[in-house]
């Protein structure tokens, strides 16, 4: 029903007591799939009950059905699952029945959630780090004196690796540099020997260019100049 501009919206508080562990399923197809429909129900936990509701009010050819879990958490898995779930081609209508709970299933419920809520409390609390701890019990800190002749013996060991590693670098650059004979055979295959002997030889050529032009400036003599001077 269309809801109008000067009605306030309408607003259901949902707590814990709502939940029951007892069922009802509406919109069964009146078929006697009892069975079925306990079949499909127990794949969510331990049914300790399942009955037809004859004295409920229900439209043509179908039934209401009456269901009790073992646990909670089951029959609220079960109903959020199972609500609006299509059943022999009907739609279920799934509820709680907390009508029928005795004063110890209220007990038991609220004991049960109160549990859930300690457990996830405690989950969040463990994954924070408790920096504060040794401060709150008196105990001495460990974050300022105790860690500056640690600071400087990193500082010191990484100062000799950096040293270490400049000089292993020197002595790299200033080792000599050996040179490979031209004539002898490094591979298997006579043809990879034979394209290494052309480049070698490129190689020779180009070097022995290139000093020669190095040389050529250098044997020049200097020129005199013998003119008169007026």
């Amino acid at each position: 029903m269309p809801r109008y501009k000067d009605e306030p919206p309408g607003v259901r508080v949902y707590t814990v007591c709502d939940e029951s562990r007892y069922l009802i399923v509406r919109n069964v197809p009146s078929l006697g799939c009892g069975d079925d429909l306990l079949k499909l129900f127990a794949t969510y936990g331990d049914i300790e009950e399942c009955k037809p509701m004859d004295a409920e009010d229900c439209d043509p050819f179908t039934d209401v059905y009456f269901i009790k879990f073992r646990l909670f958490s089951n029959a609220r898995f079960a109903k959020r699952k199972l609500d609006e779930f299509v059943f022999l081609g009907n739609r279920l209508k799934v509820s709680y029945a907390s009508q029928f709970e005795s004063l110890a299933d209220t007990k038991d419920k609220l004991e049960t959630r109160r549990k859930e809520v300690l457990a996830r409390l405690n989950s969040g609390r463990s994954k924070v780090p408790n920096i504060h701890s040794s401060v709150d019990l008196g105990e001495p800190s460990l974050v300022t004196a105790p860690l500056q002749p640690n600071l400087v013996s990193e500082q010191i060991t990484s100062w000799q690796r950096t040293s270490s590693e400049s000089q292993h670098i020197s002595h790299v650059n200033e080792s000599p540099i050996t040179s490979v004979s031209s004539d002898k055979d490094y591979f298997a295959s006579q043809s990879m020997n034979q394209t290494v002997r052309l480049v070698r030889e490129k190689l020779n050529k180009i070097e022995s260019s290139t000093e020669h032009l190095q040389v050529g400036p250098a044997s020049k003599k200097p020129r005199i100049d013998n003119r008169r001077r007026i």
